[in-house]
């Protein structure tokens, strides 16, 4: 008897919690289920049978419940209800984009949604590749499957056309060159993103910072009592230790990781005090490496173009980043190459580089990822058009290089019938010389404060292409490809899976009705994170938490004053 009663006394009975009623059990439940699913995978289904979480149940009142119940005719449900959803929503667009992303990894999942002309994002499918580069025809095949499964036996002109982050663009030109109604786009923010190899291939100063940076990382996490001496600095200035990154064995210690740049000059201070440490000073004596890692320390030089280099790629990725959140339409695309052009002569004046040499590696990615698409856009949105002296309000074409006017024309005779080529040019000529009613221009052109970012942003996103479709009925051919082209998306960004998802989704061995599972949870996540605007996944949210977005320290700044102090 006391035995039970010690028992009874160590797990004692859980008080039933607050009787509710069956409405309010069923949105609890529909709404637990829901955050599941959206969380495509972050939170564990399995989580659910762990005791305290069944007795946080009882006490709220909810009733006891198996996990397999949400893998199971809940997850159906839903799904068929998301599903319907965004049927409607497709067939009740005039046209849209495909956008397709995940074609960069080898073993990832591959997304296809349609990017609709009032702005919003519709999921549609998701495709799971197991390793090995894909070959062009096998990305032709899965895009042109998605259209025709998008068009549902509709006219496959509703298609406008694609943006994907292909990693060549060949499956996108041949669509294209079979369809001339459709403008297929490679993805601006990995352009980007390749722009930063480009750089730090082709810019002589990246080799040899990457080299010297290799050098540093692997003798300090190599030598005992050099990397002894780095943590104790390193807690000293940093609050922290730990290796510094170096390449992995089977790299050459030249390739570029701009993950090392970093981590070298964020401990600029601690391996100043390294090196004017006594005992670093005797060991220097008699280790050639420890007095070649003192000279590459001291030399002002290296950390100036080690400063260049993270500077540069800090100023491409803080674009791409801002261009992954914004998801910018195909009308900025020159405006954007343009700002980054300036913002990279700038950085060319401040560290000294020679500016024609980045001009020219720009100028090479900018030609791999152009499309006369651009140019049209920009000529026809009326967010861009120019005031002029007589208070006109007229396409920018001064902006633009003979040969990017001459692809305006073959852009648009492309896109319109045989017969309205000429109708169509006529009216270009009639845009470009009398542009828009003064008073809708400034109306499409109102910008307001988004109170989120403190950005100043277009009040009305839709109006560039409601202005054509409505007010400017006399340009009937150009204003069907005007409403055709400046809806459509730059980049491919949208939906993104967490690392466990991915894992679990891409894992060998998994059975039929286990993928289609997987395919129905990142079916409900992504409509809904699309529909929020919610472009970060679970983990990068987390690691905001954290760690904050906090301004960075200048420590290089500090070393360098503390350096020229001792010296």
């Amino acid at each position: 008897m006391l035995e039970d009663s010690v028992k009874k006394l160590k797990s004692p009975k859980a008080s039933p919690g607050p009787a509710l009623t069956k409405p309010q059990v069923d949105t609890a439940m529909a709404l637990l289920a829901d955050w599941v699913y959206e969380s495509c995978g972050a939170v564990s289904m399995a989580a659910f049978s762990n005791p305290k979480v069944r007795s946080f149940f009882h006490q709220v009142g909810l009733p006891p419940f198996s996990p397999r119940d949400l893998a199971g005719p809940r997850l159906d449900s839903r799904f068929e209800d998301v599903r319907a959803d965004s049927d409607v929503r497709i067939r009740d667009a005039r046209f849209f984009q495909l956008a397709s992303q995940g074609w960069k990894t080898t073993d990832s999942i591959i997304t296809l949604a349609a990017n609709l002309p009032n702005g919003t994002t519709v999921f549609r499918n998701s495709v799971f590749s197991h390793g090995g580069r894909m070959p062009s025809k096998y990305a032709e095949d899965v895009l042109w499957e998605a259209i025709a499964d998008l068009c549902a036996g509709g006219p496959l002109h509703r298609c406008v056309g694609i943006v994907a982050d292909r990693f060549k663009n060949k499956a996108l030109r041949d669509l294209e060159n079979r369809h001339q109604w459709m403008i297929n786009l490679p993805c601006q923010l990995q352009a980007f993103r390749n722009l930063v190899k480009d750089f730090a291939r082709d810019l002589p100063l990246f080799p040899s910072v990457t080299t010297n940076c290799s050098k540093l990382a692997i003798f300090f996490n190599s030598n005992s009592p050099a990397r002894a001496l780095l943590h104790k600095y390193q807690l000293q200035e940093l609050d922290h230790s730990g290796l510094l990154r170096s390449p992995p064995l089977s790299e050459p210690a030249a390739n570029f990781d701009p993950i090392m740049l970093q981590d070298v000059m964020a401990n600029a201070r601690p391996l100043q005090s390294v090196i004017h440490d006594d005992d670093y000073k005797v060991s220097c004596h008699d280790d050639s490496d420890a007095q070649q890692m003192a000279e590459i320390i001291r030399d002002m030089s290296f950390w100036n173009e080690l400063e260049a280099a993270v500077s540069l790629v800090k100023l491409v990725n803080s674009m791409a980043t801002e261009m992954e959140a914004e998801r910018p339409l195909v009308g900025q695309c020159l405006p954007l190459w343009d700002e980054l052009r300036s913002k990279v002569r700038e950085w060319c004046s401040k560290f000294g580089v020679d500016q024609d040499f980045a001009d020219k590696v720009l100028d090479k990615r900018f030609k791999k990822n152009y499309h006369p698409a651009w140019s049209a856009a920009y000529i026809l949105d009326p967010l861009y058009l120019l005031k002029d002296t007589s208070g006109k309000y007229l396409p920018p074409f001064k902006y633009l290089s003979p040969e990017q006017e001459k692809d305006v024309d073959k852009l648009i005779t492309r896109l319109v019938l045989r017969e309205e080529a000429h109708i169509a040019l006529m009216e270009l000529m009639k845009w470009r010389s009398e542009g828009l009613d003064p008073l809708y221009a400034q109306a499409v052109q109102v910008k307001q404060l988004d109170p989120m970012t403190g950005k100043m942003r277009i009040a009305n996103p839709q109006s560039s292409r409601l202005v054509w479709e409505t007010y400017m009925s006399e340009f009937k051919s150009l204003g069907k490809v005007a409403a055709r082209l400046i809806f459509l998306h730059a980049t491919s960004s949208g939906f993104k899976c967490n690392t466990t998802m991915l894992r679990w989704a891409t894992a060998r061995g998994r059975s039929r009705a286990a993928m289609d599972r997987a395919q129905k949870m990142i079916f409900i996540a992504a409509n809904a994170k699309l529909e929020r605007r919610d472009f970060l996944n679970e983990e990068e949210k987390d690691a905001e938490i954290f760690f904050g977005s906090g301004a960075e320290d200048d420590v290089l700044n500090e070393a360098f004053v503390d350096a020229s102090s001792v010296s």
